[in-house]
């Protein structure tokens, strides 16, 4: 099985814990070497948040169970890289022209 390098996440949580309490319990998992989280948006009762976490070998249960344990909910993978590195995303003509089109 490929390891799991970089999750993207959407996610769904309520006010408390605070991001940084999310962020601190998901980069202490095992084979998490980083933790990226955002606030997209907020409202009177829950917080929509992306999530980026990179390591090494990413669980994607422990990380599940982490955000359930904390009340949040994972509306949808985003984005997922494996392999033995990190490879970015590749710039192509359609990126280009359906910027253009905005």
């Amino acid at each position: 099985m490929s390891k799991v390098r970089r999750l993207v996440l959407d996610v769904l949580k309520p006010h408390q814990p605070t991001i940084l309490d999310l962020a601190v319990k998901l980069g202490a998992l095992d084979g998490v070497e980083g933790t990226d989280l955002v606030l997209n948006e907020i409202d009177q009762k829950v917080e929509n948040i992306k999530i980026t976490i990179e390591g090494s070998q990413i669980n994607f249960d422990d990380v599940a169970a982490v955000i359930q344990e904390s009340g949040g909910s994972i509306h949808s993978i985003d984005k997922v890289s494996t392999g033995r590195e990190l490879i970015e995303e590749a710039s192509t003509p359609q990126d280009t022209s359906a910027r253009w089109m905005r």
